[in-house]
C-alpha cells in the first residue's frame, strides 16, 4: 500500500546545555575515556526545565520551525500529535501543552499522544499518514520532545550514559500533483517477552508513586542491553524481509538511513545486512538516544545537511522497548 504524502517540513530544537561524556563518566563512576569508547558518544544535550526547557516548549520550538518550512501557519493544521516517550506530566495530554505553547489554546485543533517509546515518531507518521490519505486531516503537526535525563539511574552506566534530550517535529500533508513524495511500506511488530528488558517500573498504577512500598529506583529508567540485542538479532530480519524482501541482505535502491539512535552496539549491528555505512545517518556521537526524537531529529540533519532531496529514497527504522520494531520506506 502507498501513501501519497509528504513531510513537507521538519524542525529541531537542542537544549543550550551540552553535557560531555567526561561529565557524564563523573556521575556514574566511570574511568576517563569509557563512553566515548564503549558508546561512541562524545556529547549531548540535556533540557534545563527551571530555564523553561519543558519537554512540550521545546516541541512547540520545533513544530515551529518545521511550520515556517511547510509554508504554514500554527493555525493552518489540523491535527496535532504528540510523539513522545517522556511525558511531561501524567495529565493533561501532552499534544494540549503543545498547542498552548504554539498560541494555539483557544483554537480547538485536536490533540491527542501517540506513545510507542522510541519508536512513538514512526508509529504517529503512520496514523498522520493515514488521516492525510484518507482526508481526514490535511495537515497533521507530529511532535516528538523528550527529557530523558530526569530518568538516568547512573548506578546502571550501560544505559545511563546513553541518553540526551532534544525535540524534533513534522508537517504531513498530501503531495502535491505531479511530485514523487511517497511513503511505499511502512511495518511494525511487537515482542511482548520482551517487554521487561526496557522499562521504567514505577510512574503508574502497579507501582504509583504514592504507594507506601514505593522505590524512587522505580522511576528510573532500566535497560537489559544485551537481552535486547539478543531479540533484535533474533527478530530483524525476518521483519526486513516482510517489509521489503531481499532488505536483510542489501539496502537495494534505498539512498539513505535514517535510524533510531538506540546505541553504538545497535548502529553496528546494521552491519549483519550488508548496509553500506555511508548510506546510514547517525547523530549519536552528539545527541546521544534521544528516544522518540532520534528518528526526526535525525532526519532533520539528513534534510538540512543535504544528503536527503527531494526524490531519494529513504529508510526510517527503529526499536523500541515492548520490545518491538518499526520501519518505514519512503521517497522525500
Amino acid at each position: 500500500m502507498t501513501w501519497n504524502v509528504r513531510i513537507s517540513g521538519v524542525g529541531r530544537y537542542l537544549p543550550k546545555r551540552v553535557v560531555s561524556s567526561a561529565e557524564v563518566a563523573k556521575l556514574a563512576n566511570l574511568p576517563a575515556g569509557w563512553i566515548e569508547e564503549k558508546q561512541g558518544i562524545l556529547e549531548r544535550r540535556w533540557a534545563d526545565q527551571e530555564a523553561g526547557e519543558s519537554a512540550t516548549w521545546m516541541g512547540a520550538e520545533a513544530a515551529k520551525e518545521a511550520l515556517a518550512e511547510a509554508g504554514l501557519a500554527a493555525s493552518d493544521l489540523d491535527l496535532i500529535v504528540n510523539a513522545s516517550g517522556t511525558p511531561e506530566q501524567g495529565i493533561p495530554d501532552g499534544g494540549a501543552l503543545i498547542q498552548r505553547h504554539l498560541g494555539l489554546g483557544l483554537s480547538g485543533i485536536p490533540c491527542f499522544t501517540m506513545h510507542a517509546t522510541c519508536l512513538s515518531f514512526l508509529v504517529a507518521l503512520d496514523l498522520a499518514a493515514t488521516y492525510v490519505r484518507d482526508g481526514r486531516f490535511r495537515r497533521v503537526l507530529v511532535v516528538s520532545s523528550e527529557v530523558a535525563s530526569v530518568g538516568l539511574n547512573f548506578a546502571e552506566p550501560e544505559s545511563s550514559t546513553l541518553f540526551g534530550d532534544a525535540a524534533a517535529a513534522a508537517v504531513v500533508v498530501a503531495t502535491p500533483q505531479g511530485e514523487a513524495s511517497r511513503i511505499e511500506a511502512m511495518r511494525f511488530a511487537t515482542f511482548g517477552d520482551g517487554a521487561h528488558f526496557t522499562e521504567i517500573r514505577g510512574c503508574g498504577t502497579r507501582r504509583h508513586p504514592n504507594a507506601p512500598s514505593a522505590n524512587p529506583l522505580d522511576a528510573t529508567f532500566h535497560m537489559s542491553g544485551p537481552e535486547v540485542l539478543k531479540m533484535a538479532i533474533r527478530t530483524a530480519p525476518g521483519f526486513f524481509e516482510a517489509l521489503r524482501p531481499g532488505l536483510a541482505k542489501g539496502l537495494g535502491d534505498i539512498d539513505l538511513v535514517v535510524p533510531h539512535q538506540a546505541s553504538l552496539v545497535g548502529l553496528k549491528a546494521f552491519r549483519r545486512f550488508r548496509w553500506p555505512e555511508e548510506r546510514i545517518v547517525t547523530t549519536l556521537d552528539r545527541l546521544g538516544n534521544c528516544v522518540a526524537a532520534s528518528i526526526p531529529a535525525t532526519l532533520y540533519e539528513a534534510v538540512r545537511s543535504g544528503r536527503l532531496e527531494r526524490g531519494k529514497r529513504f529508510l526510517l527504522v527503529g526499536t523500541g522497548a515492548g520490545f518491538s520494531l518499526g520501519a518505514a520506506i519512503a521517497v522525500y
